[in-house]
């Protein structure tokens, strides 16, 4: 075998991934884009903030910025501007030295993980779940164990007590949720606690709470309850992709509840681990989101489109839970093999992800971060498909 034994699952999944992809660019070339309805990528269309472009246009025409090696946690200013930032979020004071800039969420999530896990060691997910999570795992050599969430795809805590076992060192919990849209409240998430708290000492072993927030702004309705209040010994991992429309600048950070245990040595590794990945996050992008704090994308695009879908689909005769944030939609397939539901979508050239590669098989997923016309020329098609199955 040429390529390390451990990597040929990846590889496989990749591919797949890859092939989804290509199969959505043939089509498109075939029937033209026009007549093919993508819902398969979670790519955030909605234009950034106007501030956006008039602060990267100070920058670039700043003559003394310069675009040398960062600080491997970042700059000084940056890291001020988002722990104050954070520390009015969460009413938690957070001191900079707490946050740590970084490529996006993905290289928060491995910094994170790497930071705490033993090889072996096991991270607990409520299902379903993103599956980017299998390669952070991968990464930090550790072990996904699965748990299932309640109907409403909301935390089932005593799921979760029973899931714990002396392996266990992390928990990742994703509010608002990809692929379900759910919002843990903040009775969930104390209860959470609560349960990590008492496993925790039981098992002689801190128990840490990683919360994957890159979709913190987009909700419905509601705010995202803060876990820094619910468990002291966490860890938030966030980026700019989703709030400012960033995610091709890659740019995000990782911040350690201050009241954690060994909160220091944490933040600590932390920042060796985002050191030997990628040496520091990109400098522009520094520059920029620490002007941006607490700006974000027009949300109500996102609340239009998602009423929009779920009102064409509901009208069809499909089941589902309306999303609480996020961009996306879980419905339930309107037969048991999701996989063959989305072949008889893609049969009416609608591209979707079956909910199986999420851990929630019986289920189909939607990212409503595309055009409204994407959604509106569905519709015939949604609705063959469904009297078809």
């Amino acid at each position: 075998m040429p390529i390390a034994n451990q990597m040929v699952k990846m590889v496989e999944g990749m591919e797949m991934v890859k092939q989804m992809f290509e199969e959505g660019t043939r089509l498109k070339a075939k029937h033209g884009p026009d007549k093919v309805f993508d819902f398969s990528i979670g790519n955030p269309d909605v234009p950034p903030p106007a501030e956006f472009k008039k602060v990267l246009k100070e920058l670039v025409n700043d003559e003394s910025l310069g675009h040398g090696y960062t600080p491997n946690t970042g700059f000084p200013h940056v890291r001020k501007a988002v722990a104050d930032y954070l520390s009015n979020v969460h009413d938690v004071k957070i001191a900079p030295d707490f946050i740590i800039m970084t490529v996006g969420a993905a290289g928060a999530l491995n910094d994170a993980l790497n930071a705490v896990i033993n090889p072996g060691e096991e991270i607990l997910i409520p299902s379903p779940y993103f599956i980017g999570y299998d390669h952070y795992a991968f990464i930090a050599r550790a072990a996904i164990k699965t748990v299932p969430t309640d109907s409403d795809f909301h935390l089932d805590t005593a799921a979760i007590e029973s899931a714990i076992t002396d392996k266990t060192r992390v928990m990742v919990i994703n509010s608002p949720n990809n692929p379900t849209g759910a919002v843990y409240s903040a009775a969930e998430l104390a209860e959470l606690g609560r349960v990590l708290d008492n496993a925790s000492h039981k098992f002689g072993k801190r128990i840490y709470l990683v919360a994957d927030e890159p979709y913190r702004k987009i909700v419905y309705d509601l705010e995202v309850p803060s876990i820094f209040k619910a468990y002291p010994h966490s860890i938030i991992v966030s980026s700019y992709s989703k709030e400012l429309s960033l995610a091709g600048e890659r740019i995000g950070y990782l911040a350690v509840n201050p009241d954690a245990e060994d909160a220091q040595m944490v933040t600590s590794a932390a920042t060796v681990i985002n050191t030997m990945l990628c040496v520091n996050a990109p400098s522009l992008m520094q520059h920029a989101i620490a002007r941006l704090q607490g700006t974000t994308v027009d949300v109500s695009i996102y609340r239009r489109r998602r009423d929009m879908l779920c009102q064409g689909l509901s009208e069809i005769g499909y089941e589902f839970h309306v999303p609480e944030g996020a961009f996306y939609l879980f419905p339930k397939s309107p037969i048991p093999d999701d996989v063959k539901f989305t072949q008889l979508l893609k049969e009416e050239l609608i591209l979707t992800v079956p909910g199986i590669g999420f851990d929630g098989p019986g289920y189909f997923r939607l990212s409503y971060a595309v055009p409204d016309s994407t959604i509106t020329g569905s519709m015939e098609g949604f609705k063959r498909a469904f009297e078809k199955a």
